[in-house]
């Protein structure tokens, strides 16, 4: 990189590494942040070696084609780590590279403007409390929703979930690996993948995700594009916070595009208000 705003500090030279020490990390990183340092799908990348993982147990990076999310230990910071497994990612990478800050932390973003980042995309977590007539909605008629079923529902819903994502390239080009590695997760619960039918076809879905301790999150939710403006989405949201609300959550969070006006006024009128906010920088060379 040649831009003049680059610190000229020495690079630690971060060897690569398995990922055996990234859950601890992330979850120590977590407890300090209130947010989680890298995505599902870096770590699934991450854990299959399709992700290059650099650092060590006081900082490291998942790097992705065209795409990195770093941390550094809440016990090593302000010691300029930061700098340096940024420095090395950038060293060893070509092309346009987007690095996400979730948290939007002070830190990232003077990170950011040192190394000549940009701001390009802004996803909000939104939190919700569950009221207690969650489980009252009902479906729109001629609709049911059932429990995904591992193994029979995975090609049906791969297929919505790439039409419905097909703008948004983290969740629209899960595979049926990456499907597999989900259902591997600890939290992992078919009850909680709900999928919306008319007769036998698919038409939308509301994925949950459940851990203790956290609130009842909206992993994701999508409505097949030809049934578009068939007020689906709400329906599936609504299913999802009784799901919750049986669960025993009070609280829901779910995380949504910032320019996504239309997602915003549903979840809004839900009860849908930000909690944090990830942003993305890209450095464009």
């Amino acid at each position: 990189m040649s831009s003049p705003s680059r610190p000229d500090a020495s690079r630690a030279g971060f060897p690569t590494r398995d990922s055996s020490f990234l859950d601890e990390l992330a979850r120590d990183s977590q407890r300090a942040d209130g947010a989680p340092p890298f995505s599902d799908q870096s770590l699934v990348e991450a854990r299959s070696g399709k992700a290059r993982v650099v650092g060590s147990t006081e900082a490291a990076a998942i790097v992705r084609s065209g795409e990195a999310e770093l941390v550094v230990h809440p016990s090593h910071r302000r010691r300029g780590l930061g700098r340096s497994i940024l420095g090395s990612v950038i060293d060893s990478t070509t092309g346009d590279l987007a690095v996400w800050a979730h948290g939007d932390h002070p830190g990232a973003r003077r990170l950011a403007a040192e190394f000549g980042f940009a701001e390009t995309r802004r996803l909000l977590q939104q939190r919700a409390t569950i009221s207690e007539d969650a489980r009252a909605n009902p479906l729109p008629p001629g609709t049911s929703i059932a429990s995904f079923r591992p193994g029979t529902d995975d090609a049906a819903w791969l297929d919505l979930n790439a039409r419905a994502f097909k703008e948004h390239a983290e969740q629209g080009s899960l595979t049926a690996d990456d499907l597999d590695a989900r259902k591997g997760d600890d939290w992992f619960d078919a009850d909680d993948f709900l999928l919306l039918w008319s007769a036998d076809e698919l038409v939308g879905f509301c994925w949950l995700k459940v851990v203790a301790g956290e609130p009842g999150e909206f992993y994701a939710v999508a409505v097949a594009p030809e049934h578009q403006g068939e007020h689906l989405g709400g329906a599936l949201v609504d299913a999802g916070l009784g799901r919750l609300a049986e669960r025993g959550l009070d609280t829901a969070s779910l995380y949504v595009e910032g320019d996504n006006t239309s997602a915003l006024r549903l979840y809004a009128a839900r009860g849908f208000v930000d909690f944090t906010v990830d942003v993305q920088y890209t450095l464009s060379r």
